[in-house]
C-alpha cells in the first residue's frame, strides 16, 4: 500500500484510467465481432452499420493511443475488404 499520499493519488488515477480503457477495449471487441456476425450472416445492411460503428471505436481508440495506428489500419481494412466482398440479397 501507498505511503506517501501523491502515491494514493496515482494509485486512484491509474485504477480509474485502466477501467475507462478495459471498456473502450471491449467496446471495440464487440464492434468487430458484431461485424463478422453480420458478415456471416449474410446481412449486408447490418454489416455496414456495424462496419461503421467498428471504424469509429477503432480510431477512437487509436487516439487515445490504446491500439497501435497500423493494427487500427489493418483491421479496418480487412473488415472494409469482406463487407465489399458480399453480395446484396
Amino acid at each position: 500500500m501507498a505511503n506517501v499520499k501523491n502515491a494514493e493519488k496515482k494509485i486512484k488515477q491509474i485504477a480509474k484510467r485502466t477501467e475507462a480503457h478495459t471498456m473502450l477495449k471491449s467496446t471495440v471487441k464487440n464492434a468487430i465481432k458484431n461485424t463478422d456476425k453480420a458478415i456471416l450472416a449474410g446481412d449486408k445492411e447490418a454489416a455496414e452499420k456495424y462496419l461503421k460503428a467498428a471504424i469509429k471505436a477503432l480510431d477512437n481508440a487509436k487516439s487515445k493511443g490504446l491500439v497501435h495506428k497500423n493494427k487500427v489500419d489493418r483491421e479496418k481494412s480487412r473488415l472494409a475488404q469482406k463487407v465489399n466482398k458480399m453480395e446484396v440479397k
